[in-house]
Formats: C-alpha cells, sequence, structure tokens
C-alpha cells in the first residue's frame, strides 16, 4: 500500500503525463478535469473518485489502472526480503500457508518469493503461488491477472506455463468468460491427447484442466442453449475422462484431487439428465441421499470434499430450474438445495459458490412470483446484503442481478434464509 507522500508524487506523475499524452498544457488539462489549474492537485494528496474518473479518460486508462498505481500494486512496493531468505524458503512457507488456508499470508509470502526470485521460472511460480491465494479470496479477476503475468515471463520450463495456463482458464470460468475458458483448456488438452503427460506437474494439470474444460461446457448448456446437447456431451465425456486422470494421480501427494473428483461426478450426473439418460427426480434424489451425509457441518472435514457437496448441491438445483415443471416441487427442491449450499458456502468462505446460490435463489423467487401471481419481495438480511454486496465486487457479470436484489428485497434486522 502506497503511502500519502507518495501517492501524492505519483499523482503529480499521472498529471505530468496525461500533459504530455495529451499535447496539452496544463491549464488545458484543468478545463478537462474540471479544475482550477493551481489545483489539480487536492492539498491532502488524496484524490477523489471525480478526479481519478476524469484523469483515466484523458489518459485512456480504466479507473482500475488508476487506481493500482495511485494505490499500490507496482513492482517497487513489494517489501524487502526479510534476512536472507531464499526462494526456495519463501516459496516453502507460502505452500504452508495454502494449507492452512492462510490466503493473505500467502499472497504476502508470494510476493516477496517473487521478489525474492533470480530466474524467470522462479518468478512464474511464485505467480502460480499468489493466484492460488486470490483464488481462495474469490478474486479470481485477481487471480486472472496474475496468471497473465506470470505466462510474460520467459523463458520458463513448458510445464509450468501449461500449469499457469490451466488457472488462466480456472479463472475464465469462474468469473463466467466461458469462451475463454474453452478455448485455454481444450488448447492444453489437445496437447496431451498427442503426448499423454510425464511429469507430475503436467498430470495434475492434465486432470484439472479436463475438469475445468468439461465444467465449462457444462455452465454452455443454459449460455448456449442452441447447442445443449452437444455441451452436454462434450461434459459428460470431459469430466469422466477428469475422474479417471483424478485416479490416478497419488492422492496423498493431492488432497484435492477427490474431492474435484466428486464435484466432476456431480457434474457428470446433471449432464446425463440434460441427455436423457437419467429422470431428472431420480437424480434429484440422488443429490437429497448425498446431503445426508454432511448434516452436521461441525463433523465434517472441510476442504474440496465438503465443496463437492455444495457443488452438488448446486447442480440440483440447475436440474430442477430446467426439467422439473411442478411448481411446488421445483420450490421445494430450490429451497433445499440452496439452503445446504449457502451453509456450505459460508463454512468455506466461498465466494463462487455464493454467487451461484445468490443467483439461483433470485431466479427461483422470480419463478415462484410468476407461478403464484403474488408480488411478494424476497426477503434477505443484513448478512446477505453484506455478502450481495461482496460477490458484485468479485463477480461483474453478478452485479446487475445484485442491485436488483438489494433494490428490490425486503431486508429484516434478524437473520433469516433468503429466498421465497
Amino acid at each position: 500500500m502506497i503511502d500519502m507522500c507518495n501517492r501524492r508524487k505519483r499523482l503529480e506523475r499521472l498529471v505530468e503525463l496525461a500533459q504530455v499524452y495529451r499535447n496539452w498544457n496544463r491549464r488545458e488539462l484543468a478545463e478537462a478535469l474540471g479544475r482550477d489549474s493551481s489545483k489539480i492537485i487536492p492539498a491532502s494528496g488524496n484524490p477523489k473518485l471525480d478526479l481519478i474518473v476524469e484523469l483515466a479518460d484523458v489518459l485512456d486508462w480504466s479507473v482500475g489502472d488508476v487506481t493500482e498505481c495511485l494505490w499500490g500494486g507496482a513492482d517497487g512496493d513489494v517489501p524487502p526480503v526479510e534476512g536472507d531468505a531464499t526462494f526456495d524458503e519463501l516459496d516453502t512457507l507460502a505452500g504452508e500457508a495454502h494449507r492452512q488456508g492462510n490466503y493473505r499470508e500467502m499472497i504476502r509470502l508470494a510476493g516477496k518469493a517473487r521478489s525474492a526470485a533470480s530466474t524467470a521460472e522462479e518468478r512464474a511460480l511464485a505467480c502460480n503461488r499468489e493466484l492460488g491465494a486470490w483464488d481462495g479470496l474469490g478474486r479470481f479477476t485477481r487471480s486472472l491477472d496474475i496468471a497473465r503475468e506470470g505466462l510474460t515471463e520467459a523463458p520458463i520450463p513448458s510445464d509450468v506455463r501449461r500449469m499457469l495456463q490451466s488457472n488462466l482458464a480456472n479463472s475464465c470460468y469462474s468469473l463466467w468468460h466461458l469462451t475463454e475458458a474453452q478455448a485455454t483448456a481444450a488448447e492444453i488438452v489437445a496437447h496431451f491427447q498427442s503426448g499423454a503427460p510425464v511429469s507430475d506437474r503436467d498430470r495434475r494439470t492434465h486432470a484439472f484442466t479436463l475438469y475445468v474444460l468439461g465444467s465449462t461446457h457444462r455452465r454452455l448448456i443454459d449460455a448456449d442453449p442452441g447447442h445443449a446437447n452437444q455441451h452436454a456431451a462434450i461434459a459428460h465425456t470431459t469430466l469422466k475422462e477428469a475422474t479417471q486422470a483424478l485416479h490416478m494421480l497419488d492422492w496423498r501427494d493431492h488432497p484435492t484431487a477427490a474431492g474435484i473428483a466428486r464435484t466432476c461426478r456431480g457434474g457428470m450426473l446433471e449432464a446425463e439428465v440434460m441427455l436423457g439418460r437419467i429422470d431428472a427426480r431420480s437424480a434429484a434424489a440422488t443429490i437429497l441421499d448425498a446431503m445426508s451425509e454432511v448434516v452436521d457441518l461441525d463433523d465434517t472435514a472441510t476442504g474440496d470434499l465438503l465443496e463437492s457437496y455444495g457443488w452438488w448441491c448446486i447442480f440440483g438445483c440447475n436440474i430442477a430450474l430446467r426439467h422439473i415443471s411442478d411448481e411446488r416441487e421445483l420450490q421445494r427442491l430450490l429451497a433445499l438445495f440452496t439452503n445446504k449450499a449457502d451453509e456450505i458456502a459460508e463454512r468455506l468462505d466461498n465466494w463462487a459458490m455464493r454467487e451461484r446460490v445468490f443467483s439461483i435463489q433470485f431466479d427461483g423467487h422470480r419463478r415462484f412470483v410468476g407461478w403464484t401471481g403474488q408480488d411478494k419481495p424476497l426477503t434477505i438480511d443484513n448478512d446477505d446484503v453484506r455478502m450481495i454486496t461482496g460477490t458484485m465486487g468479485r463477480f461483474p457479470q453478478f452485479r446487475r442481478t445484485g442491485w436488483n436484489m438489494l433494490e428490490s428485497a425486503k431486508v429484516v434486522a434478524d437473520s433469516v434464509p433468503a429466498g421465497s
């Protein structure tokens, strides 16, 4: 984070750059910014939003680019490495922070490792650590940026590049950038079709990329309804291949693999219903039976295995919304599945799952209003407001839904389940 003195210096530098970029004198720049030429830089050195917006427009930058420059993020702002810590030592500590779920410490250590790195490969590996931490915090836009930064490093080994590309595809998938996710993941999968992975890193990358590609096609069932059956078929085949690849890993070294494999099986179930291979009510019953295994979350291990149960609930919602025509039964299933998914998302602090829960609750409420003809407002509490706000910041495509929820819902002081 930049201190006030350095922020003022950076703001002055940006103003100078804007003058040069536009070939304006200070008076012309001041007019464009709507300010007095003697007061472009506020006395506090802390610019207000209107100045940032206008300056971004003059520079042809995004508002985010300007704020990033003013408030932090430059390589020179990474704290110096303490003592004689080496890249390997810092990378090991970052890995331990990951296992403990301490993502902010992981970001700090990954930044130090990147500063201590002496090769392009080490810098790329530090980026991979950092993007994993942003992913854990649900900040997928940031993880996407860091993956791209890692991929600019050169030269780096091919297996490291493929690992970064796989994580890039996953960030795109999480943000609903499905075209980019599909293209990137398909390229990696095609590479391994011409030659099976040999290294442990490539085996992990192959399995994870199959999961991302299959999951992307599963989401494309709704996003590209004209080819829904084609996407469902590809999703089923690819998720099956992902499950097989995950089972070939040594799960003692890769404890997340079991949970991801279980998520793949749930995605296959959703695809099978779409393809008419399984009845929707039978699939919903299978998911309800699975929910009995996670009744008390305090007695359930956290991590990817618990997360998989939450995703099964989301898959159950997708199945119900597409295939259950009985509105009473639909509302019952949505309530059961979203309540459990919300409980798991809260336990894991999983923002991607929260986004799905809120979106499905909003869709379900609109269906409820259309079914009953009762213009009954959605009911949310202050915790929901906080979570909706956080979700809007993390998922740009959710913002319209989030605003609709916040502006139309009835907010109550007591904690009650969101929904109809």
